[in-house]
């Protein structure tokens, strides 16, 4: 890779993009030049439009940062976590080491909620178990706009990303963010539930891609021995958290549409026939509520 980065110097925004989606191709990155190009636009500070556009020369500075996010992406760290933000539900949220990147197939978790709830101007009460980057409810709020939410995490990092993001959306007023496990000490019952907790087994965390195992919070994707064992906590204690006609609406695993189903019926719940599935087909969002 060196080499390959000597040989950028007075290159043109175009060339540089070339030779870097080169790199990337030679370590097998399948998205290098999809890659290369988010990247040099980023250190640009212009858009993906703006950039394929033009083809400027590009300065010894610029080039020196534009190789090292190459260099980070070659590594294995995922392009969201080098330019420091991810697109969810059209808007962009930023994230840290403190948060999972938001997935496209969480979308179908929000996309379940306000299937759920159709009403749009309904006063609902949301609570997001494991709120994160604050993706989930954030774009719940956006579509709904007289709930109100409270969105949960154990980690302080991830309220600070979380209050960042649900105020740069527009939602902050109506968000309010508790340190916690889950949903111990909260009283008030909520009209929508939703959650995405760690579902990986532990024994899997070591197979999983480098861009997820070596850069996401093993808090936020270690499930315990089964990959259950959020599930469990979140279940027992759903009945007592939903008001009359409420719904709870849980991020699934691969292969865990019955097991985690189980679990609600179990806790006297009431599951919704399948799981919604996402866009590559996997059952990804099971919809609860008490009967």
């Amino acid at each position: 890779m060196t080499g390959a980065a000597a040989r950028l110097s007075g290159a043109t925004t175009a060339l540089s993009r070339r030779r870097a989606a080169d790199i990337l191709r030679e370590v097998g990155i399948e998205s290098a030049d999809l890659d290369a190009r988010v990247l040099l636009a980023h250190v640009l500070g212009m858009d993906t439009a703006q950039l394929l556009a033009s083809d400027e020369p590009v300065t010894p500075e610029i080039e020196t940062r534009y190789m090292e996010a190459i260099r980070r992406r070659a590594a294995g760290e995922p392009v969201a976590r080098i330019v420091g933000n991810k697109e969810f539900w059209s808007r962009t949220f930023a994230v840290s080491s403190d948060v999972l990147v938001p997935r496209p197939e969480t979308e179908t978790v929000v996309e379940a909620a306000l299937s759920a709830k159709p009403e749009r101007d309904a006063p609902l009460r949301v609570l997001d178990l494991g709120v994160g980057s604050g993706a989930i409810l954030g774009a719940v709020l956006l579509e709904r706009p007289r709930a109100t939410g409270v969105g949960v995490d154990r980690s302080l990092g991830a309220l600070k990303i979380a209050r960042t993001n649900l105020d740069a959306i527009g939602v902050g007023e109506r968000s309010r963010l508790v340190c916690g496990n889950w949903g111990e000490s909260l009283s008030s019952p909520f009209d929508l539930i939703v959650a995405n907790p760690p579902y990986i087994p532990t024994r899997a965390l070591e197979e999983l891609p480098i861009e997820v195992r070596g850069f996401d919070p093993v808090t936020s994707l270690d499930g315990g021995a089964d990959g259950l064992a959020a599930y469990r906590v979140i279940v027992a204690a759903l009945p007592g958290q939903l008001a009359p006609g409420g719904i709870a609406v849980l991020e699934l695993g691969a292969g865990q549409e019955q097991t985690v189903a189980e679990l609600a019926r179990r806790a006297h719940m009431r599951v919704d026939e399948g799981a919604r599935r996402d866009l590559a087909g996997v059952p990804r969002a099971l919809i609860l509520n008490v009967p």
